[in-house]
């Protein structure tokens, strides 16, 4: 079985720019997602999706042809949320956001059987707090491990807002004054370099960087390239027993006007990972 995962920031739920000015771009994000056809679509900043009675979150089910898990709670008001192709994936057999709320911007979990033997298969969309590196990992701690809840199979996926663990430094110039504070430290030579601690939390818990994997594998360094101005800060995490399956990553970023943010896509095939030593929960 073939899974497709895309992740995408919507920049404020797509309705508005930076300033909250009126700016529909959902059209714009509607023709990137649609293209690709993702089965399991890990959103971010989707505020107001819960409003008016659920009208955007409704409209996204209809024009994605997916369904959503319901929103969890954010303590920023710019929640993240989980959508599912019931064609391909089936109904899930597990959701959770109890520790939401111990998040910036909140999270959930939502595991599929994916195959007959195999454990279910978990999907985290994680935001990661900007604000601080430390607040970061400890959310990364916090939900590569809740990822884990039913077993080895746990893709955690969105915009980490922190530099990738390895791979080339961003562009600091591009960094506004905050940003370049909290992502970035200067050593006692004078050199700058990006804070690669909140991607270390998850590789310490045995997740891979997709992108950096199949660089590693096909030498193609254009899949590295930035997803937001400044760094590649957009991933897609497998856990390490899924590592060998996955293929055909892609940086979304056509309509160039759809987020501030490319998306990022790949594909796992369930029938190549490997049905040895995998442990379960306890």
């Amino acid at each position: 079985m073939r899974i497709r995962v895309a992740a995408q920031n919507m920049q404020h739920d797509a309705t508005a720019d930076e300033a909250g000015r009126p700016e529909d771009r959902w059209p714009l994000l509607v023709q990137r997602l649609q293209r690709i056809e993702p089965d399991i679509l890990l959103l971010s900043e989707v505020r107001g999706w819960a409003a008016h009675g659920h009208r955007q979150l409704c409209v996204a089910q209809r024009e994605l042809g997916m369904y959503a898990m319901p929103i969890p709670h954010s303590n920023s008001g710019n929640p993240t949320v989980i959508m599912f192709r019931p064609d391909t994936m089936g109904m899930p057999m597990y959701y959770n956001n109890d520790l939401s709320a111990q998040t910036l911007h909140g999270f959930a979990t939502a595991s599929f059987t994916v195959a007959n033997d195999l454990p279910p298969m978990t999907f985290a969309a994680v935001h990661l707090s900007p604000y601080s590196v430390h607040t970061a990992v400890a959310e990364a701690d916090l939900i590569a491990t809740r990822a884990y809840r039913h077993g080895p199979l746990a893709i955690v996926a969105g915009d980490a807002n922190f530099a990738p663990h390895a791979g080339p430094d961003p562009d600091y110039q591009a960094m506004r004054p905050y940003n370049l504070a909290a992502r970035t430290y200067v050593d006692s030579d004078g050199r700058r370099h990006p804070r690669r601690e909140v991607a270390q939390a998850f590789v310490d818990r045995d997740y891979v960087d997709v992108a950096w994997r199949l660089c590693e594998q096909t030498g193609d360094d254009a899949l590295l390239r930035r997803t937001a101005s400044d760094d590649r800060i957009d991933r897609i995490y497998c856990s390490g027993a899924t590592a060998d399956a996955w293929s055909n990553h892609q940086r979304l970023d056509s309509p160039a006007r759809a987020s501030d943010h490319d998306g990022v896509a790949a594909d796992v095939d369930t029938d190549t990972i490997s049905r040895a030593g995998l442990w379960t929960y306890r």
